[in-house]
């Protein structure tokens, strides 16, 4: 599997660049900022965008969705129950940023995901595992025997419920019975943050 990451925009949102070695194919996960170093190296490897995927619908996640959409043809994907965020500056958080709030007005999605489906890039298959909690839609993606898993689980840490839509209940619920069932080894790529194992995370997690 193609694998590359980015740390994007002022909050720092982990975004990654994953596609098919055989085919070129490509998607990125949560373009959270200025994409122009991700449509470089889309140029760099020769990779044909498919999708752009986000876990979900905060400005720190989807800020980079036109620019990427505009340059590549891409289709935008995300869980139905977060789809009204990409085109709502109130909902998607960007309106409580002044610096940032005229990046998040659309585009709206191309596609509305929902749990267990699997997206084909390629050679690639990668499964949406829905992990609501810190946002209503949010969604986890395992491709291969990687996780992508956004705001939902980070190392040692899980994702704020604070916001809107949120709750702790329902995001605990969510990464017991939908990650922690992974293998110990599963590599856990998050939305911020240094990666981690599931492994680490049921052993030195203190939330789980």
């Amino acid at each position: 599997m193609i694998f590359k990451q980015f740390i994007l925009g002022p909050m720092g949102a982990n975004c990654y660049l994953i596609g098919c070695e055989e085919t070129r194919a490509a998607a990125v996960i949560d373009p959270g900022g200025e994409p122009s170093e991700v449509l470089a190296e889309i140029k760099r490897l020769g990779l044909t965008l498919r999708c752009v995927i986000n876990t979900h619908g905060h400005v720190d996640h989807i800020a980079g969705n036109r620019a990427v959409k505009e340059a590549t043809g891409a289709e935008i994907l995300i869980h139905a129950a977060d789809a009204p965020m990409l085109t709502n500056s109130r909902l998607n958080l960007s309106s409580f940023l002044e610096d940032e709030a005229g990046l998040l007005a659309g585009p709206p999605a191309d596609r509305e995901l929902l749990d267990d489906e699997v997206i084909e890039v390629g050679h690639l298959s990668i499964q949406v595992r829905h992990t609501p909690g810190h946002t209503p839609g949010g969604i986890c993606l395992l491709a291969g025997d990687a996780l992508f898993s956004g705001d939902t689980l980070f190392a040692e840490s899980i994702g704020r419920t604070d916001f809107p839509g949120g709750s702790a209940e329902t995001l605990i619920r969510s990464i017991q019975q939908k990650l922690l069932v992974l293998p110990d080894e599963t590599p856990v790529y998050p939305g911020h943050g240094p990666m981690t194992t599931i492994g680490d995370e049921k052993a030195l997690n203190p939330f789980l």
